[in-house]
């Protein structure tokens, strides 16, 4: 069953006050789609619709990893949309998992086994205003989300030079 929500912004640092929208798909093939469409859904035609096909990439790498590198039965994806930026966090059940970008530190994409996996971190690297990971649940970690953010207007967009790059938190 998919469901979708409306509720209060998180408390989480990496999210701003805004509306938020929810939504739970099964851990299927499927879900990086119906991700991709509800994000899509939430920003097209608004004064966000510039990032919609960024926010499209991204969310749908995000979700693709979650099911690939997962065994969670639910892919929890959570959309808070402010004036300035949107902010997309992707839960799942794993939290041993940290994400890490495919990417060597020059930029360059390696040869072999990361041509084909590692890109998905690597566009959010390239693409979103920040990105990171949380893992939730204190000593007993349940999951962690992997979350970016994206501004909506060029303008308060950081040149990639200056783009800040938040920590992963294992």
């Amino acid at each position: 069953m998919t469901s979708v929500n409306a509720t209060a912004p998180s408390a989480s640092p990496h999210c701003q006050d805004g509306e938020s929208y929810r939504l739970s798909l099964p851990n299927t093939a499927r879900s990086a789609g119906i991700a991709r469409h509800f994000v899509a859904s939430l920003l097209t035609g608004t004064p966000h619709s510039g990032i919609v096909d960024d926010a499209r990439l991204c969310v749908t790498e995000v979700v693709a990893n979650a099911h690939r590198h997962t065994r969670t039965s639910l892919i929890r994806v959570h959309v808070t949309i402010s004036r300035e930026q949107v902010t997309v966090s992707v839960a799942d059940d794993t939290p041993w998992t940290a994400p890490s970008a495919g990417a060597p530190s020059d930029g360059s994409i390696r040869a072999g086994h990361a041509q084909e996996c590692g890109r998905g971190l690597f566009l959010l690297e390239e693409l979103a205003l920040a990105w990171g990971s949380d893992v939730c649940g204190c000593c007993s970690p349940s999951h962690k989300a992997v979350w970016f953010t994206l501004a909506v207007d060029a303008e308060a967009t950081p040149q990639p030079s200056a783009r800040p790059h938040t920590a992963i938190q294992a």
